[in-house]
């Protein structure tokens, strides 16, 4: 039995933060894990932003509530669910990115959870599993499953390493050049049939 393994931000749906650059134009929310690898510094680099600009919570939901998944990305998630246990595994948090696993038709979802005052101040995050991506596909294999992954950054490397069959979709082009030993794609058509291609 397999299970698919799919990151969030930049395969299914726009990037959040990228996102909340644009609308708050503030441009050090451009920066994203295809940017820094060190996810901890990525976030209080974040969380320092949100101080500083006295942003909350609501800024940001508000933000993601204006974004859609990709073209294509619902219709390829429904095909996939048909035949596999599919799992979205991100480094996203519950309380943000909700109205998105509303649109896509609220999959499964493994991420993290932010630290929010009573006033609405994002105050810190919690990590639900250090390296989460990795860990839970060595679990699943652990449990008997074979698994194929896709992802498109450095946060995803992990879990793609892990995989059997693991896949960068629409990722940078330095990302492709650096790991050449996985299999890389833009559409949705030649994701579905990389990632099961085994069967």
């Amino acid at each position: 039995m397999r299970i698919v393994c799919l990151d969030l931000e930049g395969v299914l749906v726009p990037e959040i933060w990228v996102a909340l650059a644009h609308r708050t134009q503030i441009k050090d929310f451009l920066l994203t894990t295809r940017d820094i690898k060190d996810y901890d510094e990525l976030m209080s680099l974040r969380l320092k932003i949100l101080k500083k600009e006295g942003l909350t919570i609501e800024d940001i939901y508000n933000s993601v509530k204006t974004l859609d998944p990709f073209d294509g990305a619902k219709s390829f998630l429904n095909k996939l669910t048909e035949d596999y246990q599919v799992i979205i595994l991100s480094d996203t948090f519950y309380e943000i990115a909700q109205p998105l696993f509303q649109k896509l038709g609220f999959p499964n979802v493994f991420c993290h959870h932010l630290q929010i005052s009573k006033k609405g101040v994002v105050e810190g995050y919690k990590l639900r599993l250090k390296d989460q991506k990795r860990k839970t596909v060595e679990a699943f294999q652990n449990l008997g499953f074979s698994v194929s992954a896709a992802g498109d950054s450095y946060n995803d490397l992990g879990m793609l390493e892990a995989a059997e069959i693991g896949v960068l979709f629409r990722a940078p082009n330095f990302l492709i050049e650096q790991y050449k030993l996985f299999s890389s794609t833009n559409n949705y058509e030649e994701l579905y049939s990389l990632l099961t291609q085994m069967d």
